[in-house]
């Protein structure tokens, strides 16, 4: 794996992603599955929700996605096995803390995969459960993919195959599989390019697949995004994520403060996430992800930033540390 050489502003975008999840992960847990009402001044990090959340803490989405980003902050290739064996584990350390909120089909892998994962071992237990069930494609996959592309910005192909191979460690459904490749590479692109390009992954997916998301993707974009309710389907998970993202006006010109600055659709488009409604926690950490990978950390409004904080004990800005380390290949920056 070759490190690329980042400008000043891919390293905010890079950092971004991983900490717009997080934002958005806390942002909506409040709101998830009706458990509170958005006002009219939309959303704020009122904590609660279904894990009686602090306000600004995470739940299960970033926790998971700190034992990849862990990893990732290494300088390691995450497809090899070595680094999805310390997914794996990072999996079941957070696994075993009892977590408050965790996807039914998420505790089911990593309880059938035993107290001492491997990666080959989850990933059995989850094709097995599969193969049990017809379907598992819920969202468990794609909420937790921010940090991948952070490892693989020099190779599409392999974010590709990484976003895919960890994303089955507990979810084997295909459908599963392929959101998060579209999504990680949409990371991927939006860090070096400073651009939204959701279809930039579709050339990494066969002909079937890549003709199932692009009607997917049309239809999201048709919108509105209020439409897509049944978002712990990880399909229309990503749907409500990307309709926010593009039915969410980027602001252009003069405005009141802030408002008028383009990277100001960073909030208003968690928030558009959020009144969806449903899994808003799943919702807006997937659409905070691509979002933070287009804007960057400098777009996260800073009452949101200074609240940030989640398992295993750490604050948002100790995630950002890790994004530096994981963009950089390891490697941290000229002061420390």
């Amino acid at each position: 794996m070759r490190a690329v050489r980042l400008t000043t502003a891919q390293l905010d975008r890079a950092c971004g992603a991983v900490l717009g999840s997080a934002v958005g992960d806390a942002l909506g847990a409040g709101y998830e599955f009706g458990s509170a009402t958005v006002g009219s001044g939309g959303p704020a990090m009122i904590g609660g929700g279904l894990g009686g959340f602090a306000p600004g803490e995470w739940t299960d989405d970033t926790s998971m996605a700190v034992a990849i980003l862990e990893v990732a902050a290494s300088g390691v290739d995450l497809r090899d096995e070595s680094s999805l064996d310390r997914i794996a584990s990072g999996f079941r350390a957070w696994f075993d803390t009892h977590p408050p909120d965790i996807g039914v089909q998420t505790r089911r892998v990593l309880a059938d995969a035993g107290p001492e994962p491997t990666a080959a071992k989850l990933t059995a237990a989850a094709y097995d459960l599969h193969v049990r069930m017809g379907r598992t494609a819920g969202n468990g996959g794609l909420m937790r993919t921010s940090p991948v592309a952070l490892a693989h910005l020099d190779d599409d192909a392999a974010t590709a195959e990484a976003a895919r191979r960890i994303g089955e460690l507990t979810h084997f459904d295909p459908r599963s599989g392929e959101a998060c490749t579209l999504w990680s590479l949409a990371i991927r692109h939006a860090i070096l390019h400073a651009e939204f390009d959701i279809r930039s992954g579709l050339a990494q997916l066969d002909v079937e697949s890549a003709a199932y998301w692009t009607e997917r993707l049309d239809e999201a974009e048709v919108g509105p995004a209020s439409r897509f309710t049944n978002n712990e389907w990880v399909v229309e998970a990503l749907q409500a994520a990307w309709s926010a993202i593009v039915h969410t006006p980027v602001p252009h010109g003069a405005g009141d403060g802030d408002a008028g600055m383009p990277c100001a659709h960073l909030p208003a488009a968690l928030s558009t996430a959020i009144g969806i409604g449903h899994d808003t926690d799943t919702v807006a950490a997937i659409a905070g992800a691509l979002l933070g990978a287009r804007w960057g950390a400098s777009a996260i409004p800073a009452h949101w930033r200074r609240l940030l904080h989640g398992y295993p004990g750490i604050n948002g800005e100790r995630l950002v540390e890790l994004a530096t380390l994981a963009a950089r290949g390891g490697k941290p920056l000229g002061n420390g």
